[in-house]
């Protein structure tokens, strides 16, 4: 690389992925100055509001583990030093880690400029070097041109062979079942078909859009009822709200036996 000033690496570990209303759990950045010479920054951080349990579980990061930690007020200072004429790169940085730093740092009162910085995103360069189409997967799996492409019957085909080239590259697949390759291929393990709510670890429905992302669906229903109505008035697929629905009958029929338990007791 041919640097004229300092190129800062980092990534963000936050309580979500809402720019805020989120915050930041931990950060670490890699400076790399002009001479080649490299300097670290790393820091867990107090998010002043709770680590959700499925951020707990991807990240290793429980509440405990920042509790003693400073907030981001207390490390703003020194990463805004540390930061001082850099440009900034990451990985899918300028949608999420870009913004979400800036916001932090508003929140906190210290300005932090973008202007003069240049941002480069490494997830851009992947996408953009590696098309992820068909036809990029046609040629890399099986070596072949795909002629027709965006033509029904030559994509069905290609599709066919890519996969069939799939089992044979990857021995890991070999041998599967469809149990496994359907969960294999479920990268979001989506609850419905339109990834408006997704499963965690354990099973729970999280709502994975909007102001409500990276909530319990059972808890927003519990804290605002009207979200429920919200959906299904509004531009959902009918099979979106219908698992909306089916959930909110569950979260419906817990309140009437609880009550039940109540007045037993």
């Amino acid at each position: 690389m041919k640097l004229d000033r300092s190129l800062a690496f980092f990534d963000l570990e936050t309580t979500g992925v809402t720019v805020g209303a989120d915050r930041i759990i931990e950060i670490s950045v890699i400076r790399i100055s002009p001479d080649g010479t490299r300097t670290d920054f790393h820091k867990r951080v107090n998010p002043e509001i709770p680590i959700p349990e499925f951020v707990s579980q991807l990240t290793g990061i429980t509440n405990t583990d920042v509790a003693d930690a400073p907030n981001f007020a207390g490390i703003a200072q020194d990463l805004l030093v540390f930061l001082d004429g850099c440009d900034l790169a990451g990985y899918n940085s300028n949608r999420f880690d870009v913004p979400f730093l800036v916001e932090e740092f508003h929140r906190v009162g210290v300005e932090f400029s973008l202007v003069g910085r240049r941002l480069v995103d490494v997830q851009n360069i992947f996408h953009k070097m590696e098309p992820r189409t068909l036809a990029a997967a046609y040629k890399f799996y099986c070596g072949k041109e795909l002629v027709n492409a965006h033509a029904a019957d030559a994509d069905t085909l290609a599709t066919y062979e890519v996969f069939m080239a799939q089992l044979q590259r990857y021995s890991d697949l070999q041998e599967k079942d469809m149990d496994y390759l359907h969960k294999f291929t479920n990268m979001y393990n989506t609850v419905d078909l339109a990834g408006r709510l997704v499963y965690d670890e354990n099973g729970r429905e999280i709502i994975n859009f909007g102001k409500h992302k990276g909530k319990y669906v059972m808890d927003v229903f519990r804290t605002e009822p009207s979200y429920y109505e919200w959906i299904m008035r509004g531009d959902f697929s009918r099979e979106t709200k219908s698992v909306f629905e089916k959930l909110w009958n569950v979260f419906q029929q817990k309140k009437l036996t609880d009550l039940q338990q109540k007045f037993k007791s």
